[in-house]
């Protein structure tokens, strides 16, 4: 994204006889003896903000005092091109590297989305969002202490409070998708997450437990998100929610969002930009012994391939794939990676033989993709979708109506955009039979409720 460069800050800089770097050394002292940690900011930083970033909170009136200061006279901060409450375009599209910015841009974001501000509404996917911040994710570990002293005191029910309440969406999102669902999610993270990470008292372990639980509802707002095909607000969200896991040293965790994201990238047409998600996944996985996560990533990496029209690399990472998953130990490992299991893995692979034009063995894997949980109705929605679409691959035309038919039953009870988007896939790979009685069927059943009321804006 392009931005005009603030020349007032330059003006400014030139003015106060300061250097970038020395600007950014006052900046941190100052920070820190108003308490607060985690300040590092260095002349690139300055440059940035030079070059038309804005800095996130406390920064801007902090700069402003620093040039008060040092000019003799008022400065503000619009009279540094930062006007008070000025809510940057890129909100959430850079991955925090301190605990107090990642505090400021998530609940930043949250507030944003509440208010429902346009930029947020019209935002698009970004290929380079976050990736330094990724690399920086996976090769340095977090130094700081994650405690603080404010004036709401912050213990385990808290904490608990919030997983439960992922628990309890995450059910609802699989049962009836993110559509009904999100904007409870989201006002909940504002009104309720917002106080205990601006306001909390909290010591080390409640602290990474804070940012843990945090992390995982910002995750499952993303992924809700996503489900909506609002891609560039998912995106945001999902990097909010790595820098939130980055900070409490969740490499578990930071490797299942990373494995989101490389998911939402391959289903929106990006499949090398999911390939590198995916790895870095694999090597967060590794980390952490998550074994079942080891087995998403590669399996992932395998999407990526198969989108590629790359049948080697693809059965390469399928095999690693199914390594990881036969040394997997459901019991040991954590509750948000419960829904990856024989079904989950086989529905995957499918995705993968059918990409490749594999239609016999796709049709396999789907069929056991169906043995499945009973309340991922979402999930099953698609698996159906997926087979049905192997089917017709394979010319089994009647029995892909049959399965087609099936989907759609349980379509009709799900507010999710990549519903809609399986059904049209169907409708794709259905229409050059739609001479056929069966076909036909089908065809005029999905245009029903087309024709009945257009699709709301997601």
């Amino acid at each position: 994204m392009r931005r005009d460069p603030n020349r007032l800050l330059q003006q400014h800089l030139a003015e106060a006889g300061l250097s970038r770097a020395g600007l950014a050394r006052r900046l941190n002292g100052l920070g820190s003896a108003r308490g607060l940690r985690g300040m590092r900011y260095d002349h690139g930083s300055v440059l940035r903000w030079i070059g038309g970033r804005r800095p996130r909170e406390p920064v801007p009136a902090l700069l402003a005092e620093i040039f008060s200061l040092r000019l003799g006279r008022q400065v503000s901060a619009e009279d540094l091109g930062m006007p008070c409450g000025a809510v940057p375009s890129d909100l959430g599209q850079e991955f925090p590297h301190t605990w107090e910015e990642g505090v400021a841009s998530v609940t930043a974001l949250w507030k944003a989305d509440v208010e429902r501000r346009r930029f947020l509404l019209d935002s698009t996917f970004a290929l380079g969002a976050g990736s330094a911040g990724i690399v920086h994710w996976l090769t340095k570990a977090p130094r700081e202490r994650l405690s603080a002293d404010g004036p709401r005191r912050v213990g385990v029910s808290d904490v608990a409070a919030i997983r439960e309440v992922t628990r309890s969406f995450s059910e609802l999102d699989n049962r009836f998708g993110g559509g009904s669902i999100r904007g409870p999610v989201v006002r909940y993270l504002h009104t309720a997450v917002t106080p205990l990470l601006r306001d909390g008292s909290y010591g080390e372990g409640t602290g990474r437990a804070l940012a843990t639980a945090a992390a995982e509802l910002t995750r499952l707002a993303g992924w809700m998100t996503y489900d909506l095909e609002q891609h560039g607000l998912a995106q945001r969200y999902l990097i909010q929610a790595l820098g939130l896991a980055r900070n409490a040293g969740d490499h578990g965790l930071g490797g299942e969002i990373l494995a989101g994201m490389s998911h939402q990238a391959v289903y929106i047409g990006h499949p090398r930009h999911g390939l590198d998600l995916a790895r870095a996944a694999a090597a967060a996985a590794q980390r952490s012994g998550v074994f079942s996560l080891a087995a998403e990533a590669r399996v992932l990496e395998a999407h990526a391939h198969a989108r590629m029209g790359d049948a080697a690399a693809c059965g390469v990472a399928l095999h690693e794939a199914e390594v990881a998953f036969d040394r997997r130990s459901p019991t040991d490992e954590p509750p948000w990676i419960g829904y990856f299991d024989e079904a989950y893995m086989s529905a995957k692979v499918a995705h993968c033989l059918r990409d490749l034009g594999d239609g016999a063995r796709a049709v396999r894997h789907a069929r056991r993709s169906l043995r499945m949980d009973g309340r991922y109705v979402r999930g099953k929605m698609f698996n159906l979708s997926l087979l049905a679409s192997a089917l017709v691959q394979q010319g089994e035309i009647e029995e892909a109506c049959a399965t087609a038919h099936s989907a759609l039953d349980l379509a009709g009870g799900i507010q999710s955009a990549r519903t809609t988007t399986y059904v049209r896939d169907m409708r794709r790979r259905l229409a050059p039979y739609a001479a056929e009685p069966d076909v036909a069927e089908v065809l005029e059943r999905i245009a029903a409720p087309a024709e009945a009321k257009e699709p709301a804006a997601v």
